[in-house]
């Protein structure tokens, strides 16, 4: 099965479609990921690509690509998130982390300056489904270069209910 990393026409993120995700209600049942940290500076990323190029060449190697790219970012503090990549197998020299539960999901588009407004617009959505919060996770679809050519920049919220 091709990956739709190799079928993008950047090369690198594919394009997204928002479509698949705003507005749905998805549910995790132990999905694996690798796990990594980002420094952030009010809650800007600081090492960013650097932390992505190293953690993608490790599943390249172990031959651990999703067919669709995720990537969660939980954004716990103001000096660095945590970073969830999904991959299909375990992958050595990573931490592994599984995540389970239901989660109400939202897109939103423009630039991640915006984040928090979007943080608050998804508490109200969650809200207005009559549910409550736990924890939420931002799903950033695609990097920046890849954003800039697709004349999108969108970000997927799922918020843990």
């Amino acid at each position: 099965m091709e990956k739709l990393y190799e079928q993008s026409e950047t090369g690198c993120c594919p394009r997204f479609h928002p479509e698949t995700w705003d507005e749905k209600e998805v549910t995790f049942d132990n999905k694996l990921f690798i796990k990594d940290h980002v420094k952030s500076f009010l809650h800007i990323p600081l090492n960013f690509a650097k932390v992505m190029v190293k953690n993608m060449e490790i599943i390249k190697r172990a031959d651990a690509l999703v067919h669709e790219p995720l990537m969660l970012s939980d954004e716990k503090s103001l000096w660095g998130s945590d970073i969830y990549i999904a991959v299909t197998k375990e992958v050595p020299g990573a931490e592994t982390a599984r995540i389970s539960g239901t989660f109400l999901t939202k897109v939103f588009e423009g630039h991640y300056k915006n984040a928090g407004q979007w943080a608050k617009e998804m508490n109200n959505y969650v809200k207005s489904k009559a549910k409550e919060l736990k924890k939420m996770y931002f799903f950033y679809t695609t990097c920046p270069n890849c954003a800039k050519f697709y004349g999108k920049n969108y970000t997927v919220i799922l918020a843990q209910i």
